[in-house]
């Protein structure tokens, strides 16, 4: 387990027993009849090994411009789950760059876990990691090695230039953009249209869901992974 997976685990494991203790000291008959054991936790920290283990994995597949899709456990990533029609399996995406030898994952994200509402660039094993996601997701574009290379030059650039969250999920406007938003105009510009991603109109408001990103012909499913329960 490397470095980045250490913090995580220092960081998540005081929070969870933190909120564990709250919730424990407003429902008393709740806790007088919870029983913890040593094989609980046994079990549980194979469960979350076993999640990391298939994180390693499955980064050694990854390719720059892969689109990396995961599915948060919040109530705000259950919610943009349900805004794709066909497939509610993912709830918020981004684009993979292979640099140095490390994966990175480039998102639009907003909410108390980017407070500056920018673009964020992310390792791969933060971006998927267990304890905040039930599983992740690998998809590759047929795009050929010029086009790729200008995905990544397009999604650099928007990170550069530190582009802000939308908010009003406004798809007429280039300078904020949510999540998939991000992704579907990337994708689009760097294969000049070539690749043309569908859209999902609700309430007479039309927007990008995540499975728009997807279910396309010129997307392929490289590696569906869900974390162990």
């Amino acid at each position: 387990m490397n470095f980045i997976l250490k913090k995580i685990i220092c960081k998540r494991w005081p929070l969870c027993c933190l909120l564990f203790l709250v919730m424990a000291c407003h429902s008393k008959s709740h806790y007088d009849n919870f029983i913890s054991s040593k094989k609980d936790s046994i079990i549980e920290a194979k469960k979350i090994n076993a999640s990391l283990d298939s994180i390693y994995l499955q980064k050694k597949i990854v390719k720059s411009g892969d689109l990396i899709l995961r599915t948060g456990k919040d109530f705000t990533s259950e919610t943009f789950r349900k805004l794709s029609l066909k497939d509610k399996t993912y709830s918020h995406c981004g684009i993979a760059s292979i640099e140095h030898d490390s994966v990175f994952v480039y998102h639009a994200i907003g909410g108390e876990w980017n407070p500056n509402q920018k673009l964020r660039r992310d390792p791969f094993e933060i971006f998927c990691n267990p304890f905040e996601n039930r599983g992740f997701g690998i998809f590759r574009y047929t795009l050929n090695s010029k086009e790729n290379k200008n995905l990544i030059y397009i999604v650099q650039k928007l990170y550069s230039a530190g582009i802000m969250f939308d908010m009003q999920f406004n798809l007429s406007s280039n300078d904020r953009m949510y999540c998939s938003e991000f992704v579907y105009k990337a994708v689009e510009q760097a294969s000049q249209n070539k690749i043309i991603l569908s859209t999902t109109t609700l309430n007479h408001i039309q927007f990008i869901a995540v499975d728009n990103l997807f279910i396309n012909p010129a997307c392929m499913k490289i590696k569906r992974v869900v974390f162990i329960k």
